[in-house]
């Protein structure tokens, strides 16, 4: 049986039969392990000298040597293996950021990192629109901090730059309540449509969380039935109890499904396809929502039941206590408004002399002719 060496370990004979052993991982430069000869594989010395290779072989991008020092590509290349950008980003995040920074590289990835200044930014987003500033200058900051930290740039150039306004559309739009119940009129408990609906609004979950969503991550309480998960934006932790409406629509669907949505094949959606295919079951319902519409409808629900800050924060999974408190300034305005249209309302009788009534009045001029 052939004998199998340690991960990335590889083996080779030379032409004078003497067998080397090589680390290397995948983009990085491979390292001779340094042992005597005869040692074999998974002994207390190979294993040093292997852990000793682990931490000598510095991690080089594929690509990388051919990108001139100093350079911005160089930098990248640098940025890419850190651990802010490995370790402090998300997963998406980090795939978001690493394709504005490539376009960024295509036009720029030979100029010289430590030259970068306030005005040759300004001039580089001065054609984009205001969103696309927004989300380069975002990209970029991570970038910027990493090249300061490590001594490739002295100065700032992100700051001080003028940005376009943007346009105040308030985003992705919030389901109404007259909307989410036009939505079970047309999909019926126990379809996968309805299933979709009750999940996102229920839990209160992006997509990306909904289509990972499933019967694993669900643990028995003395309360009952607690979704308990991970965002995958973010990796804030959440425990939430399963609100009766979904419990009532999971019931309709098999019990031995592993994801509570998924395709047509049986696999897991994708959080892109889970978006295209809900689009089109808001479609077929003339309702204008979308899933991230729904999230922001179950923080409305919270917060006009009275949920505080901090427990839309732990229901929904966000870091920031910012975002939360927009919910409750939006049900604030919602319970104001009623509150106002209720003091309007009176019991004291009609007018006893209506705008618009229709019967005769008696005109009277004083100072002038009749």
């Amino acid at each position: 049986m052939k004998r199998k060496n340690p991960p990335h370990v590889h083996e080779f004979t030379s032409r004078h039969g003497k067998v080397v052993f090589y680390y290397r991982r995948p983009g990085q430069k491979k390292v001779r392990l340094k042992i005597d000869e005869g040692v074999l594989p998974w002994s207390p010395a190979f294993m040093e000298a292997y852990e000793q290779a682990k931490l000598s072989g510095a991690r080089l991008a594929l690509g990388a040597g051919r990108t001139k020092p100093g350079a911005v590509n160089a930098a990248l290349v640098s940025y890419y293996q850190s651990v802010a950008f490995t370790k402090g980003l998300a997963t998406t995040t980090q795939k978001n950021r690493r394709a504005i920074l490539e376009n960024f590289r295509k036009d720029h990835g030979d100029d010289p990192i430590a030259l970068m200044r306030a005005q040759h930014m300004q001039a580089i987003i001065s054609n984009k629109t205001a969103a696309a500033q927004r989300n380069l200058i975002k990209a970029m900051r991570g970038f910027i901090d990493h090249c300061m930290a490590v001594g490739m740039i002295k100065t700032d150039p992100l700051v001080g730059l003028k940005l376009a306004k943007m346009k105040k559309s308030g985003g992705f739009h919030t389901w109404t309540e007259d909307e989410i119940a036009k939505y079970r009129e047309r999909h019926k408990p126990g379809t996968k449509a309805r299933l979709a609906l009750e999940l996102i609004l229920q839990t209160g979950h992006a997509r990306s969380d909904a289509v990972r969503m499933g019967r694993q991550y669900v643990k028995q309480s003395p309360e009952g039935p607690k979704l308990s998960m991970r965002r995958q934006k973010t990796g804030v932790q959440f425990d939430i109890p399963l609100l009766d409406e979904l419990v009532v629509e999971l019931a309709h669907h098999k019990a031995d499904q592993l994801f509570y949505l998924t395709t047509e094949y049986g696999k897991p959606f994708t959080a892109a396809g889970f978006g295209n295919w809900f689009a089109d079951r808001c479609n077929e319902a003339g309702v204008p929502g979308r899933a991230h519409g729904l999230r922001k409808a179950s923080a409305v629900r919270h917060a006009l039941k009275g949920a505080t800050a901090p427990e839309l924060m732990a229901w929904h999974g966000w870091r920031t206590i910012g975002e939360a408190q927009r919910y409750i300034e939006e049900a604030n305005r919602i319970k104001l408004a009623a509150s106002a249209g209720a003091k309007m309302r009176t019991n004291i009788g009609p007018p006893s002399n209506p705008v618009g009534q229709n019967a005769a009045q008696p005109i009277v001029i004083t100072g002038g002719e009749k």
